[in-house]
């Protein structure tokens, strides 16, 4: 008996012994050198392809029960359910996009010898090529009465059981069994590519350029994180993987190129939770004569018009049916006036570092080096982060924690600075960028020291882009956005799902 014409024997890898995935594998392997001694090919190279299930099904898509079109295709697909009788054998084949077609492989139409094949090598999992007119059975299904068929890709292990959800584990280390067993998994990569579409057009309508920066660098910069480190046997280097492209983008606006951005990935070697992952896709754009108001402005037209591409809606759906609004105004508050009110404590840029020294230990928030500046922010998401519902921007933070950020022009001790927050996790940041060479060297040499008291997220000096500054940076906004977390936003499901392929140990 063939293995696919018991359904019980869909199982998943965990559902098995070796032993019995062993067998299963032994059996599928010798189907496929019985069909490579027979002449036929387990993967051919080549097939006489004429549509895809996705055109047919939208070709025939008023078939009625019983109908016959007269019109013959040829089309491939993976094997997801068998169903094997005496004279007539039943399935259901899938394309990439999920869209399924139904297979008959009849004994008056094929003949007994190859009925007999496909009983005998034909198993769930297999790409099969089929050709055949397009029918609709008595029970209304779209299908194909195959006139001839053959192995397109033999599947040496077996799928799982499609009837039975895959645990999340599974999910992410094997995407590839995610993806053909859920509608949810493949709806969230095209969502993935429509927002990258999406981004495009809007950067695309403001006159932006798109540019690519090293992912190999000599001195990480761009964001205060701790890098990932490797050596290049060619330069006999230490390199390292990028941060953040913010300071080759700088440099590409000192040269006259006064809107770019760029999307792609940055590396942090720091930890992994439901927002954060080591490797993610980043969006960042710079605008000479801009500052963070209008990088603002776009980031909002940004996410917008995303969730229009993907949800036709402001208003998205999240995974778990919660519905979302983007859409409008979105609400503006300041970092010092909003903990001041959260906390009952008026805090300012001037408040000591004694004074919210003792509020963190009070509270039990540990923070490592600590700085007046790093106590404020750790002390507002205390108090005020998680009760941040609607998109808000959270603008102006304290100098000390913002080194490449321009001073406010009427806040002393603060600088130009929002991050927005969505549904309670960071989405984006923007600043009115620093682009005094003076200034920006002093910064620099703060951050060197606090780096030599043990600080691996503070950043080096980095002289080839002082050179850059010194060279005249015009005014400009900057923005950065991560490219998961948006998806995040929109379709509200954890980072690991928003990643075709995340990082796992």
């Amino acid at each position: 008996m063939s293995e696919n014409a018991e359904p019980a024997a869909e199982l998943t890898d965990a559902e098995v012994s070796a032993s019995e995935l062993n067998e299963q594998m032994g059996v599928r392997l010798a189907k496929r050198k019985a069909l490579i001694n027979s002449g036929a090919e387990a993967y051919p190279v080549e097939l006489p392809i004429t549509h895809t299930i996705p055109q047919v099904r939208e070709q025939f898509a008023e078939l009625r029960a019983d109908d016959a079109t007269g019109v013959t295709v040829g089309l491939a697909g993976r094997v997801v359910h068998s169903r094997n009788t005496g004279k007539l054998c039943f399935a259901a084949l899938q394309a990439g996009d999920g869209s399924r077609i139904q297979a008959m492989v009849s004994l008056a139409e094929v003949g007994e010898a190859s009925l007999e094949r496909w009983k005998d090598l034909v198993d769930l999992g297999d790409h099969v090529f089929v050709e055949g007119e397009v029918i609709s059975s008595r029970r209304g299904e779209l299908s194909i009465m195959v006139k001839t068929w053959q192995v397109a890709a033999k599947a040496i292990r077996p799928l799982p059981n499609l009837h039975t959800e895959l645990s999340e584990e599974t999910r992410v280390r094997q995407r590839y069994l995610d993806l053909i067993s859920r509608d949810a998994a493949r709806s969230t990569v095209r969502a993935r590519a429509m927002v990258n579409t999406s981004l495009r057009t809007t950067f695309a309508s403001h006159h932006y350029l798109e540019v690519e920066t090293p992912m190999l660098q000599t001195m990480h910069g761009g964001a205060s994180a701790r890098p990932f480190v490797t050596h290049s046997n060619a330069f006999d280097t230490e390199l390292f993987l990028r941060i953040a492209p913010e300071l080759f983008l700088k440099r590409a606006v000192v040269g006259g190129l006064e809107r770019v951005y760029e999307i792609n990935r940055n590396f942090r070697n720091e930890g992994a939770d439901s927002t954060h992952s080591p490797e993610f896709a980043m969006l960042e754009a710079y605008q000479a004569y801009g500052n963070y108001n209008q990088m603002a402005a776009l980031t909002t037209e940004l996410v917008q018009n995303a969730a229009l591409a993907v949800a036709g809606s402001h208003v998205v759906t999240w995974a778990d049916g919660t519905e979302y609004d983007l859409g409008g105004e979105w609400d503006w508050i300041t970092m010092h006036e909003s903990l001041s009110e959260a906390s009952g404590i008026e805090i300012t840029p001037d408040t000591p570092f004694e004074e919210l020294s003792r509020m963190a230990a009070a509270l039990e928030i540990e923070v490592q080096h600590p700085t007046a500046g790093k106590l404020v922010e750790e002390l507002w998401e205390h108090f005020v982060k998680q009760h941040l519902e609607r998109p808000t921007f959270v603008a102006d933070f304290p100098v000390e924690t913002s080194p490449l950020v321009r001073d406010h022009r009427s806040k002393p001790g603060l600088v130009e600075k929002w991050d927005l927050y969505v549904r309670g996790f960071e989405l984006a940041t923007g600043y009115s960028e620093l682009v005094d060479p003076v200034i920006q060297r002093q910064r620099f040499v703060e951050q060197a020291a606090l780096g030599a008291k043990g600080d691996v997220e503070a950043m080096r000096l980095d002289e080839e882009f002082l050179a850059a500054l010194e060279h005249g940076m015009p005014p400009s906004g900057g923005m950065g956005m991560g490219i998961d977390r948006l998806l995040m936003a929109i379709t509200g499901l954890g980072i690991r799902e928003t990643i075709l392929f995340p990082l796992v140990k």
